[in-house]
């Protein structure tokens, strides 16, 4: 396993990180794993070398961070040796989901961002969390408050690092030039969408985070299961398959040329079809590490052979071809004014 800065600060992460979604019973139809099955599949991923583990409060109502602290707890790597990321943002019922309920059970107001932090303490079974991370913008809350209470919580000691999670530039821009300017603690990381079938981060969200220095952590970066090598042009979703039952995140219609190049790429040095798509990924300017997730240990051992696969600067070139986006503009001005300099 090898390991990369997280953005522009001193911790180091391994370059993949283990998603606990399916950890749990309750979210969506991807989580499905219990307390032994996940202590199979952390076990797994320390041996590969991984010390990065993400979840999120959201994530079964709160069951898949206690699966992942106990987890951990009962792995051989020591909470001074693990970086432990979750979030906060999301509605922690189903009622808080529908509007109904407890109003203050979701959103990035001071009283939620400080109760929920307090709760995953106690899920995670630990006394501070590495990177804590806003789970989405929230419209109704102020972004100073958001981010005076992130920065309470550093003070404090119960957090190392924050983090945002599906913002757009606009407002990741004036969290971090807001946060400078106040000397409040500001984001290190973006974790967004980001995959070889999904590259809508490349308009504005990478080149910013690329100068501002935060680390992107990439999710969903098969694609919900679009870039495992099951799905065929024309052909039918693979009984089973993830997206059979929750059909997420979109994909570019271009998303067959690119599986086909994946698979001739594998081909050619002997790789899995999704070691490729991660390790494609890894080459991406601003990453910092990759999440995959996985239901069975088949899936994450393939998954972690992604680590140190070098594709030639050719097979990435012919990759990134098949899903190119559209420069937009000022991004095709832009280029244009600056040609030559």
């Amino acid at each position: 396993m090898q390991y990369r800065q997280l953005g522009r600060t001193g911790l180091k992460v391994s370059e993949l990180c283990l998603g606990a979604m399916t950890f749990g019973s309750n979210f969506l139809s991807i989580a499905q794993l219990d307390q032994n099955e996940a202590n199979s599949l952390v076990s797994s991923a320390i041996d590969a070398g991984v010390n990065f583990f993400d979840t999120a409060d959201v994530y079964s109502y709160g069951e898949s961070e206690e699966i992942l602290g106990k987890a951990l707890s009962q792995s051989s790597l020591s909470r001074d040796q693990s970086v432990i990321a979750t979030k906060v943002r999301s509605p922690m019922s189903n009622a808080a989901a529908e509007g109904s309920g407890d109003p203050n059970n979701v959103g990035l107001s001071r009283k939620h961002i400080i109760a929920a932090c307090e709760a995953s303490l106690k899920r995670l079974g630990t006394d501070y969390i590495d990177l804590y991370q806003v789970h989405g913008w929230d419209v109704r809350t102020p972004i100073e408050e958001t981010l005076r209470a992130l920065d309470d919580l550093v003070r404090q000691g119960k957090v190392r690092y924050i983090g945002a999670s599906n913002w757009s530039v606009r407002h990741l821009a004036q969290a971090v030039t807001l946060a400078e300017a106040r000397q409040w603690e500001r984001f290190v990381s973006l974790q967004a969408y980001y995959s070889l079938a999904g590259r809508d981060i490349e308009h504005e969200l990478q080149p910013y985070c690329v100068e501002a220095g935060l680390g992107l952590l990439p999710w969903s970066p098969l694609a919900g299961g679009y870039l495992t090598g099951k799905f065929r042009r024309n052909g039918q979703n693979p009984e089973g398959a993830r997206r059979s039952g929750f059909d997420f995140p979109p994909v570019d219609s271009r998303v067959y040329d690119a599986i086909e190049t994946l698979e001739q790429i594998a081909r050619e040095l002997e790789a899995s079809v999704p070691q490729v798509a991660l390790a494609w990924l890894l080459s991406r300017p601003g990453v910092s590490s990759v999440i995959i997730g996985a239901k069975k240990l088949s899936q994450l051992e393939d998954n972690l052979g992604a680590s140190g696969l070098q594709l030639s600067e050719e097979h990435i070139q012919q990759l990134a071809q098949t899903t190119s986006p559209e420069q937009l503009y000022p991004a095709w001005m832009i280029e244009r004014q600056n040609a030559g300099r």
